[in-house]
């Protein structure tokens, strides 16, 4: 079955902007969707993958166990990593076989069940715990030389014991630089995890959105009703905006990781660049006004993208929190060198058990669980502020509103 979304330049791109392999497979077991990820680490070209069966990425031994697991998963899907307490093996074009780390999630499209499965290879990881294992070994046996050594050496008894000391205080050193190397990986791990399920969630809505107003438009053009084809036009447009914005958040974070945002600041007169951003601010819900208070002579030097980016992210949160026909306001001021931005809402508030939380990847407020969001939002804005070297605070009232400030080095 051929897959053709509205969307699908977005999922290029995602799948491209990741570091693990992603392969969606169909109910029947054959491969839909490979990234350059996973083609590479199969040994696969571009697009060679798509219309292979699943099970031909197996070793032989493991084929035919494997449809009965699929088949189950199929009956009762739900985000998982696979083959917990064994080890898991991919094999190559070439004949090789690579050891894999693999989580599932599922989507439906049209009523048709797809699976995607996030593969990561941990060659190297293997390569270091076997190591470490010998190096076990070998410690095991050189204290038993050592000990039988001392009994017939007396006279050496005294450096021989420093020595095994020391060696004994610099394995542990590696064992415990190993030991925190794998506890990373494993919130890695997790944070992969989280991925999955809020990807899974945020991307299905949108996307049957998008599939079922396709549908709709098409009946409604045979009869010529106009206004009902723009409503659902209007739909599909305000979910390829959401996931658009989902898409960003996650290159934004990814970019952020990866150390790769370069600072350009530019003078920048501050009255009209918030004239700017509140122009351009196109997501805001009906009846919905931002004010602006702003000193019309004060200007700063700073990098205006990122700048822009967090301003956006905080009035778009003031938007999608509060009600329609409510304000925004949006303010600067000067304070000892430093401008001073403000973004307020009247919107639901924050509960005082999430707030110490709200700058964490993938939080989510509990009163936000039915709001749309990835949960990065504030944690890019703050990776961003720490970028310009300035500050970020706010409060909160539930069920009152909230105020982001942010505090930015004038020059």
């Amino acid at each position: 079955m051929e897959i053709s979304f509205v969307t699908s330049d977005t999922f290029r791109q995602l799948f491209k902007s990741m570091s693990e392999g992603i392969i969606m497979v169909e109910e029947s077991g054959k491969i839909s969707i490979a990234n350059p990820v996973a083609e590479k680490m199969f040994g696969y070209g571009n697009d060679e993958l798509i219309g292979m069966a699943l099970e031909d990425l197996l070793p032989e031994r493991y084929r035919g166990n494997h449809i009965a697991f699929r088949q189950g998963f199929n009956a009762h899907p739900e985000p998982r990593k696979m083959g917990i307490g064994r080890d898991l093996t991919a094999l190559r074009k070439d004949g090789t076989e690579i050891p894999v780390e693999i989580s599932l999630s599922y989507t439906r499209v049209d009523e048709s069940l797809f699976i995607m499965a996030f593969i990561s290879d941990i060659s190297l990881r293997k390569k270091t715990e076997d190591a470490l294992k010998r190096s076990e070994e070998q410690l095991i046996v050189y204290a038993a030389e050592l000990e039988h050594k001392v009994k017939a050496r007396t006279e050496a008894l005294n450096t021989s014991i420093a020595k095994l000391e020391r060696e004994i205080i610099e394995r542990k050193k590696a064992e415990e630089e190993v030991r925190k190397s794998l506890e990373r990986e494993r919130e890695l791990n997790e944070l992969k995890s989280k991925f999955v399920s809020i990807a899974s969630h945020e991307f299905r809505t949108p996307l049957s959105t998008v599939m079922s107003s396709a549908s709709l438009i098409q009946q409604y053009k045979d009869k010529n009703d106009l206004e009902k084809i723009d409503k659902h036009i209007q739909r599909i447009k305000s979910s390829v905006d959401h996931l658009t914005s989902i898409l960003n958040d996650f290159l934004s974070l990814g970019k952020l990781e990866e150390g790769k945002v370069d600072i350009q600041p530019e003078k920048i007169p501050v009255q009209n660049f918030l004239k700017e951003i509140s122009e351009e601010m196109t997501s805001l819900k009906d009846g919905q006004q931002i004010k602006i208070d702003c000193q019309a002579d004060l200007s700063i030097q700073t990098d205006p993208r990122i700048l822009r980016n967090v301003l956006f992210n905080l009035i778009s949160n003031a938007s999608k929190y509060s009600d329609r026909d409510k304000v925004i306001y949006l303010g600067c001021v000067l304070q000892q060198n430093h401008l001073v931005f403000s973004v307020s809402d009247e919107g639901i508030g924050i509960p005082v058990e999430d707030q110490k939380y709200l700058f964490d990847r993938f939080f989510r407020a509990s009163n936000a669980i039915n709001i749309q969001g990835s949960g990065l939002g504030l944690n890019i804005v703050k990776r961003y502020v720490d970028l310009l070297r300035g500050t970020i605070t706010f409060t909160s009232e539930y069920q009152k509103g909230s105020t982001f400030t942010v505090s930015m080095p004038q020059k």
